[in-house]
């Protein structure tokens, strides 16, 4: 039977020794079973979830995976060979939205990449996203809402139904904001070694200044205060000293050219 590793020792009568909101009952493996199952999910839901073909928009996928894998490369992601870390693209121009399940699958939409300038905009939202799965926030809080009875009936095969009813909610999951200041903290530690500007996530909060937050993208929805965590993005850039600089006129290019060609 698969079973599930405790991120704390859990004794019956206690979990004094967890720190307060950092329990996840869940394993790596779990992590990855999740993902599965809530892919299988999505993939079964094409009204709700069109998914693009990666052999009709091989180009469009090619310059995601290429993005992908400069933060994967970049020496950061602690979960780098563990997980799956999949692309999807979903073809929705009316949504600016991306998330990424436990186990490493990345959807985005093409609303998002179609609102987004520039290729580290993008690159720094993906790195967000991904940092939620490194960090595993999804199964740290699905531990809190499930609690303990709920995985211990997964653990002891009580409840046949309950791992599937799991991954059917971690599409609509919020995060804490804890947890998103972890993931944009996260974001330009990964970005930081690479080509893309290590605050490049904080492109994306100044737009949404700009445009007076009228466009708040569903994702940021639970943490409304796009000021702040421009600060926090280019705080933590200087905190580990990334030298990159504003992109240069051929990655703009390309970036419009990959957003064009998208449908």
């Amino acid at each position: 039977m698969r079973k599930i590793f405790f991120a704390c020792t859990i004794i019956v009568m206690g979990l004094s020794g967890c720190k307060k909101g950092d329990l996840n009952l869940f394993s790596i493996e779990d992590d990855k079973t999740l993902g599965q199952q809530t892919v299988s999910q999505i993939l079964a839901d094409p009204q709700q979830y069109p998914i693009l073909s990666q052999s009709q928009y091989p180009q469009q996928y090619a310059y995601l995976e290429a993005m992908k894998n400069e933060i994967l490369n970049s020496g950061k992601v602690r979960y780098k060979n563990e997980f799956e870390w999949k692309l999807y693209i979903i073809n929705d121009p009316n949504t600016q939205n991306a998330f990424c399940t436990p186990g490493g699958y990345i959807f985005v939409y093409t609303g998002l990449m179609k609102y987004l300038d520039n290729a580290s905009s993008l690159a720094g939202v993906m790195g967000h996203e991904m940092g939620h799965t490194d960090r595993r926030h999804s199964t740290t809080q699905m531990t809190k809402q499930y609690g303990l009875q709920t995985l211990l009936d997964i653990v002891l095969g009580n409840n046949q139904n309950a791992l599937t009813q799991v991954a059917a909610s971690l599409v609509n999951l919020q995060f804490s904001r804890d947890d998103e200041k972890d993931a944009d903290a996260q974001s330009v530690t990964y970005l930081c070694p690479t080509a893309y500007r290590a605050d490049g996530a904080a492109d994306f909060f100044i737009k949404i200044e700009n445009s007076g937050g009228s466009q708040v993208p569903a994702f940021l929805s639970t943490h409304p205060n796009p000021d702040k965590r421009v600060t926090n993005i280019q705080t933590k850039k200087s905190e580990l000293g990334c030298s990159n600089v504003p992109g240069n006129t051929k990655e703009i290019t390309d970036y419009l050219q990959f957003r064009s060609s998208l449908p």
